[in-house]
C-alpha cells in the first residue's frame, strides 16, 4: 500500500472525508462512534488548524487510518 505524506490539515481533512464516504458513514455516524462532535467533524474534514490532537485520533482510529511518523535521519 502506497503511503500519503500529509503536509497540511487540508490534506487531512480530504483524507478523513474520502475514508469516511468510501466505508458509508454520515458525518454524524463518525462523530457518534469517535465522540466528538459533528461540528468538530465538519471542522476537521474542512482542515481547520484548530482541531485537538486527541479528537483527531479518535476520528483516524474509527476509520482504521494508522500514522506513520517519519523523524529526520529516518530511511525512507
Amino acid at each position: 500500500m502506497e503511503r500519503t505524506v500529509i503536509t497540511d490539515t487540508g490534506l487531512l481533512g480530504q483524507i478523513i472525508r474520502q475514508e469516511r464516504r468510501g466505508q458509508h458513514f454520515t458525518q454524524q455516524d463518525l462523530a457518534d462512534t469517535a465522540g466528538v462532535s459533528v461540528r468538530f467533524l465538519g471542522d476537521l474534514e474542512r482542515g481547520k488548524n484548530s482541531c485537538e490532537i486527541g479528537k483527531v485520533l479518535s476520528v483516524l482510529q474509527v476509520l482504521g487510518i494508522s500514522l506513520h511518523p517519519r523523524f529526520p535521519g529516518d530511511e525512507t
